[in-house]
């Protein structure tokens, strides 16, 4: 007999949710405050599974405090590029 481990894939409307968050709180607390302070309730491993997918796309970074920061800027990138700045 197998044992079959389900992982908790997070909807969209959960990722944006956390985004919006931590946009709000950056830089104020880390992440198990973070996720008290989200709009509606969500398991801890779904949370733990979009945070992993932010870090990864460089949204966001979490320092050695573990606090978390909010790095995206695409108004910043827009700008950048239109005055010809060459993107690698």
């Amino acid at each position: 007999m197998t044992q079959t481990i389900i992982s908790r894939s997070p909807t969209l409307e959960s990722v944006i949710m956390v985004e919006k968050t931590i946009q709000k709180y950056s830089q104020e607390c880390g992440k198990y405050q973070l996720w008290k302070k989200l709009p509606k309730k969500m398991m801890y491993q779904t949370y733990q599974k979009i945070l992993e997918y932010l870090k990864e796309s460089g949204k966001i970074i979490i320092d050695k405090e573990g606090c978390v920061i909010w790095t995206y800027n695409p108004k910043r990138i827009k700008n950048l590029i239109s005055k010809d700045l060459a993107v690698r």
